[in-house]
């Protein structure tokens, strides 16, 4: 056995480690897994059937990846999906994340994500790159979180919820709709729109010029009376507006068209 690999580890026949792959005491890896180069899963760690993770991961004591979603009705021979994980990801003690509920789909995780203790990911989600969850934070199944998205600790996302890019959720957030980007969200039932998450903006990339932009359609949308939704339309009228402000204004009427204001609702089966 590789010196890489303790010898209380229970790995599959058929599983496929890339090169430098490190494997814990008491560790399981069921079959039908990939493991890419240099990932490390330290001790207690479970890795449950065809789930695919990328290279240079580090998954921490006790986390449980890709084991059967919690849904009523599953049994050990019911067919679900997958899991695949991207490159460079940290994955902290008791982090859960669940394959698809699906046959031949999966639950993706893409690359330099940071799931914090005790982190849980529901069946069918979609995370982008550059995610930071912060500890003991719940993500129902099917939603998805775009770039740069920062979760504070003990956030609850309800399922079929759209989190977009470089967004921030205070502490304690309840999220029950879509999060158009670029702003701070806190309070539950309902949540709130704050302010203009400032880092994010910078964390983005954005110039000068577009994060005035994001600051000025903030105040126009969020800080005059009437409702919001008809001041989006007035901005989506407009032919010159910036990329982010576009993003802003095109998430909030996608949102729109469903009536919890969870886009991704109406494509449930």
């Amino acid at each position: 056995m590789s010196q890489n690999i303790h010898p209380t580890a229970v790995i599959a026949d058929g599983v496929q480690l890339g090169s430098n792959v490190k494997v814990g005491p008491y560790t399981v890896v069921e079959e039908g897994v990939v493991i890419g180069d240099n990932t490390v899963l330290d001790t207690h760690v479970v890795i449950g059937k065809h789930t695919t993770i990328g290279a240079n991961n580090r998954i921490f004591p006790c986390a449980i990846i890709g084991r059967p979603p919690q849904i009523l009705g599953i049994d050990d021979d019911t067919r679900i999906g997958g899991l695949s994980i991207g490159d460079n990801n940290i994955i902290r003690e008791y982090v859960t994340i669940h394959p698809s509920m699906y046959p031949d789909e999966n639950t993706i995780i893409g690359n330099g994500n940071l799931l914090m203790i005790n982190v849980h990911l529901g069946h069918d989600c979609v995370l982008e790159d550059k995610i930071v969850i912060s500890n003991a934070t719940q993500v129902s199944g099917h939603c998805k979180l775009e770039m740069g998205v920062w979760l504070s600790g003990n956030v609850l996302v309800h399922q079929f919820v759209t989190i977009s890019k470089w967004c921030y959720a205070a502490g304690l957030a309840g999220i029950n709709h879509d999060v158009p980007p670029f702003v701070i969200v806190s309070g539950h039932y309902p949540m709130e729109v704050r302010a203009v998450n400032k880092r994010g903006l910078a964390r983005a990339g954005l110039s000068d010029e577009q994060q005035k932009a994001v600051f000025d359609a903030f105040k126009f949308i969020w800080r005059n009376d009437g409702p919001i939704l008809e001041r989006v339309k007035e901005l989506a009228e407009k032919d010159d507006l910036e990329k982010p402000v576009q993003e802003m204004v095109d998430s909030l009427l996608k949102s729109s068209k469903q009536r919890f204001g969870r886009h991704l609702e109406l494509f449930r089966d």
